[in-house]
């Protein structure tokens, strides 16, 4: 059953607040880092356990049944704790560009969503930094500061931005469509996938191709960038939702956020 837009309005009033508590903590703890190395190829620091425990602490003040999905579980595994009633899911990445954050590059965000049957319905992404709050719920506008963005409608070119991802899942070096799409636009790499697909969804880039981000990473920005008007599909341009939080336990999900004019010509590209 559909929920109605006052309760997915209360949805987003909590994940705002949660957002902009963790990315205060997350500043204040950028002159205090620890560093260790989780699952042998990711960093992580003492900021991104301490920050999600405040995000879902602070949601479960309201909303004490939901489910939660988490980035940071023990022993470099994912968090996940099932609804205890109904079928919402809150999907968190306490810090979204670790890499950044653990060498004090102040480029980083805080990811929440809201997931319900399957699909993610409210979207908070916070960029403790400038100050910023990308917010959005489906079927409505996406905001920046409460201020209405969209994708737009900017084409490919040589002064056309498009985010690729800081690695490719290929033995033989830049992939075919990555060498195409450097050599065409001015690329651009951020290290944080979730501020990659909301310059998306203000149109600061025209598009974002992600090669192995996982749920946490993709699903306020999913919300937040089809708000935009952007599209949101996997590689071969198939939506990626329905995604059952209670049976996903951290696979990639390659992606594209694309504004409507560029998405079509990109997955030509990527699966050419």
């Amino acid at each position: 059953m559909a929920l109605e837009q006052v309760e997915l309005r209360r949805l987003l009033e909590t994940a705002i607040v949660a957002a902009r508590l963790a990315g205060q903590r997350a500043m204040e703890e950028m002159s205090y880092i620890k560093v260790s190395v989780k699952n042998e190829n990711e960093l992580v620091t003492q900021a991104d356990g301490i920050c999600q425990q405040i995000i879902i602490d602070r949601i479960k003040e309201a909303y004490p049944d939901h489910g939660f999905l988490g980035e940071e579980g023990e022993q470099g595994k994912l968090f996940k704790q099932p609804p205890r009633s109904g079928d919402i899911w809150w999907i968190i990445d306490p810090i979204d560009g670790t890499n950044n954050f653990a060498h004090k590059v102040p480029l980083f965000a805080v990811s929440i969503a809201a997931m319900h049957q399957g699909h993610p319905i409210v979207g908070v992404i916070f960029d403790p930094a400038n100050d910023y709050m990308y917010t959005a719920v489906k079927d409505d506008e996406a905001q920046l500061n409460g201020r209405h963005i969209t994708a737009g409608d900017e084409d490919l070119s040589e002064f056309t931005s498009v985010g690729l991802d800081s690695h490719f899942e290929c033995k033989n070096g830049v992939p075919p469509w990555a060498a195409e799409i450097i050599k065409l636009t001015r690329f651009r790499n951020l290290g944080t996938t979730a501020l990659q697909m909301t310059y998306v969804a203000h149109g600061g880039l025209a598009a974002t191709i992600v090669n192995t981000p996982k749920l946490w990473d993709i699903a306020a920005g999913a919300v937040i960038g089809q708000s935009a008007g952007a599209l949101f599909t996997n590689w071969q341009g198939a939506p990626i939702f329905p995604i059952d939080p209670a049976t996903y336990e951290g696979t990639h999900i390659p992606c594209v956020l694309a504004n409507q004019k560029t998405h079509p010509k990109l997955i030509q590209m990527l699966n050419t």
